[in-house]
């Protein structure tokens, strides 16, 4: 075996050597096409020139509102000066600045313990990326790399993070959040954070701005004891299951009717239908889970092309409401279970799921999934989630899962253009 991984190596290049003279080509100035293709240009004329071979190293660039900086780590050429003198010429034909810095080998690899941070901000402040970056050194965390995911409608920008243990950096970073007054999600870099193919959310206050009990007991004119035993059982402080049983009693009567106007009062979380498209345009799966009814929910997965959805069925009998459910009830640890059938279904481990919820039957979902997201949600269930998002825009969740914000609104473009119902348009919007 080793003689054939020995073969099959044969012939390939080998890394630099950690002592190999290189220069840095430091670029700075206004942006413009072609910068990048001069510079290459002039680098392997030298080398035509000179029998020197250029091997590049490393290449970064960055554009900030119009002005460039662009980095190439090539191999030092043994006679630097007419080097050096054609790249100066060449930046001040351009017009342009360049800084060329002497060393050795490639960049030093990234220390043990990878994490992918992501910041969101509304707005985000320079006190509050100081906070964020000081406590990422207090725990000797260096910063990798920067780059900006959206500025629209929050600020999300994303940190590469190494040498700290990322369960230390979240602890450490979400006493950062709650001082700086900001989102900040911590995820282990690699391969499974590029492959969370599921995505289950909760439906009342996540999907939806709505709690679909409350609407029915309007239509009861029980509205107000049935938001109290709500906001009991959401902090955790009522059984779910006996709650719901509660509130369903007061419901009895009501004309099956009902549901026709509950589903034309139900209003989508803004950036809800955003995210379940732009989901499915990059192949995820989409569900739901709710604790809420079936008579609203097949509406709410019907509209959105949904993959999956769990809830409640209330009984019915003779055109009223029996104030009773039917069926297995959904509850905290129905949620759970529904979103390992939906796993299981959709043949994606746990560990490649996404869970957003508010509430504290969300609480063994977000457990579960690989990523738990708390959206909006009761300080018992922010505490307890993998990160939390605070700001009323559920697109956002796509920022953490490293998707740009010009890639959702190329995708947007596309729906507008193919005459699809945008954010805000169509029914329950």
């Amino acid at each position: 075996m080793q003689s054939e991984i020995a073969g099959a190596l044969e012939g390939r290049p080998q890394a630099m050597a950690h002592d190999a003279p290189t220069l840095l080509v430091t670029v700075f100035g206004a942006d413009r096409p072609g910068v990048t293709a001069a510079l290459f240009e002039q680098i392997t004329r030298f080398e035509e020139r000179t029998g020197y071979t250029a091997r590049v190293a490393d290449v970064e660039q960055i554009v900030l509102r119009g002005r460039l900086v662009f980095g190439v780590l090539v191999t030092a050429p043994e006679d630097q000066t007419e080097f050096r003198i054609m790249l100066h010429r060449w930046a001040s034909a351009w017009k342009l600045d360049v800084e060329i810095t002497e060393g050795r080998g490639d960049n030093r690899p990234r220390r043990a313990g990878r994490s992918r941070v992501t910041v969101l901000g509304s707005p985000l402040t320079a006190a509050a990326m100081e906070r964020v970056a000081g406590s990422i050194a207090q725990v000797e965390g260096n910063i990798d790399r920067i780059v900006r995911l959206a500025k629209y409608p929050v600020t999300a920008i994303e940190l590469d993070v190494s040498g700290v243990d990322p369960a230390r950096l979240r602890e450490r970073l979400a006493a950062a959040a709650a001082d700086a007054g900001v989102d900040i999600a911590v995820q282990r870099s690699g391969l499974a954070r590029r492959a969370k193919h599921l995505v289950v959310m909760d439906v009342d206050s996540t999907l939806i701005q709505d709690e679909v009990i409350e609407l029915l007991a309007r239509h009861a004119g029980c509205l107000e004891q049935v938001e109290r035993v709500t906001a009991a059982a959401m902090r955790g402080e009522l059984d779910f299951a006996g709650s719901l049983h509660a509130r369903v009693a007061l419901l009895a009567g009501l004309p099956q009717s009902v549901f026709d106007e509950v589903r034309g009062e139900v209003r989508y979380t803004p950036g809800a239908r955003t995210l379940v498209r732009t989901l499915k345009r990059l192949g995820y799966q989409v569900g739901i889970v709710s604790g809420g009814f079936t008579q609203i929910t097949d509406t709410l997965a019907a509209q959105l092309g949904l993959d999956f959805a769990a809830a409640n069925t209330l009984e019915v009998a003779d055109g009223r409401l029996t104030g009773r459910v039917v069926g297995e009830v959904i509850d905290r640890p129905g949620k759970a279970a529904a979103l390992r059938r939906f796993a299981a279904s959709a043949g994606v481990p746990l560990s490649e799921t996404v869970a957003i919820g508010d509430g504290a039957n969300d609480l063994d979902m977000l457990a579960a999934a690989g990523l738990g997201v708390a959206f909006n949600a009761k300080p018992l269930v922010r505490a307890a989630a993998d990160t939390a998002v605070n700001v009323p825009f559920l697109d956002t969740i796509l920022f953490l899962l490293g998707i740009p914000r010009e890639e959702v609104e190329e995708a947007e473009a596309s729906v507008h253009e193919t005459g699809e119902p945008g954010e805000g348009e169509g029914e329950g919007d």
